[in-house]
Order: structure tokens, then sequence, then C-alpha cells
């Protein structure tokens, strides 16, 4: 089995403080998918280099203490993708892409980190330009790779995906046009919502973010933000998934899958 994990981060230097590295070295993850570092190269010792026990690779935001993606292996790579070709998105560190080829599969594992657009208008405009972007790009990935790409989407795609879709219809992330968008992607390029395919109608279980104002973590006043988007393939291949809610090392919780597969 191969087990993938995803986790944004919110720091990566705060989620080793609150344990992420000792728990990490028990999950027995052959990939870890990271998002939002909030580092840069020079921040990252050897701890934040190796978690889990494993060898990272990144892509760090040119802007200090801003979002960046990583990837943690115990398996080498046979070549690693750093951005996905768009100026604007790659200066913030938003993608990383391992690859690892045999003469029979070309396999890739991204780690994205999409846009939030809560901060205000412009936000949101770079989020839909994000979208514009990455549909095409996963839609060409497709037609010659299989792939796995975890990531903080930043998209509750369906009411059962958050608490309280009524009152956020006109909020970031749980937008028309963005449920749309993700809509289009599933359907347009076949890709596939593992955890939905495992889990079609959980609700209170499958929230991996909570807001830190008010009692949203103590209530499980939540959303599903993180994802594992896979090629039919692979996602045909996905047998086990949860989300680890005993211990908080971020706003986000780790979502794991184990695939029935080996690299």
């Amino acid at each position: 089995m191969f087990k993938l994990i995803t986790l944004n981060l919110n720091g990566v230097r705060s989620a080793a403080r609150k344990g992420v590295d000792a728990w990490l070295q028990t999950s027995n993850a052959h990939c870890i998918c990271v998002q939002e570092l909030k580092a840069q190269q020079e921040d990252m010792d050897e701890t934040l280099n190796a978690l889990g026990g494993h060898k990272g690779f990144f892509h760090f935001a040119e802007k200090k203490g801003y979002s960046g993606v990583g990837i943690y292996t115990k398996h080498v790579p046979s070549d690693v993708v750093v951005g996905f070709g768009n100026s604007e998105f790659d200066a913030e560190g938003r993608y990383i892409e391992l690859r690892f080829d045999t003469p029979n599969r070309k396999l890739s594992i991204i780690s994205s980190y999409f846009p939030s657009g809560s901060s205000g208008e412009d936000r949101q405009e770079a989020k839909f330009r994000f979208l514009d972007a990455m549909e095409p790009h996963l839609a060409k990935l497709k037609q010659s790779r299989e792939f796995i790409l975890c990531g903080d989407i930043n998209i509750a795609h369906k009411q059962i995906d958050l608490k309280n879709w009524r009152s956020n219809q006109k909020n970031s992330g749980f937008l028309p046009e963005e449920r749309s968008w993700m809509d289009r992607l599933l359907e347009d390029t076949g890709l596939r919502d593992v955890y939905r395919q495992l889990h079609p109608d959980t609700t209170a279980e499958c929230y991996t973010w909570w807001s830190n104002r008010g009692q949203a973590w103590a209530n499980n006043v939540g959303w599903r933000l993180d994802y594992h988007l896979a090629t039919q393939e692979l996602a045909a291949k996905a047998k086990v998934s949860s989300v680890y809610k005993v211990e908080r090392f971020s706003d986000h919780a780790p979502l794991t899958v184990e695939y029935d597969f080996k690299i």
C-alpha cells in the first residue's frame, strides 16, 4: 500500500513546535505533501528538511513568511518540477511535483496550495486567475502522466463539505463560481475527488479546516478544503482514507489516503 498524507501546516516551524514531526514519524507514510510553509530555505533546519524522517523537496515563495509547498518522501524521485509555468503564482510558491517514473509508468505526486480569496477582492480575483491557469495545466498533464494532486484547494465543493453552507454562499471558498470550477475540473478532466469517492455522504467527519474565530474547532464548525485529486487509474486504487483530529498541528487537519500500488 502507498500511504499519502496532505496537510496545510500554517507555518512549518509552528507545526513542528506543536509536534507534527513526532506524529509523522509514526505515520508510516511514503509521501507527505505540505502547504503553507511560511518559510525560506535558510529557515529550514535539519528537522524541518526531513519531517517524518523523509527527504523534503520545496517550492518557497519569494515573499518571506508566505505560502510555500513541499513534499517529503522516502522514495528518490526521478525528477522534481518546481512551479507550473505561471510567473505570477510560481513567485508565490504554490506547486511542486515529484516524478517517479519507470519504464512502464509515469507517475507524479503533486503538492499545491490554491490561493484564498478571503482577504479581499484583489485576492479573490487572483484566485480566479489561478484556477483559470491550473485547469488546463492539469488537463495537459493528464494526457501523459498518472498523478495525484494533494493540497489545500481552498474550495468546499458541495453543501456537505462545510457546516454552515447557507450562510457562506457569498463567501470565498464556497462561491458558486468556485464550486462550478470544481465541477468542470472533475467532469472535463476526469479527475477524481478521492475522499468523496470513498466517503460519498460524510459530513462532520470530512472537515479539514476550522476558523480560529469563536469555538469553531470545539464545535466542529468546519470546512473540507484539503483534497487528493487523482487520475482515474490511481483513484481506483484508493482503499482507505481518514482525517486525523486527535492532535492539532495547524488550523487544518491531515488527510491520509492509502492506495493499492507501490512506487
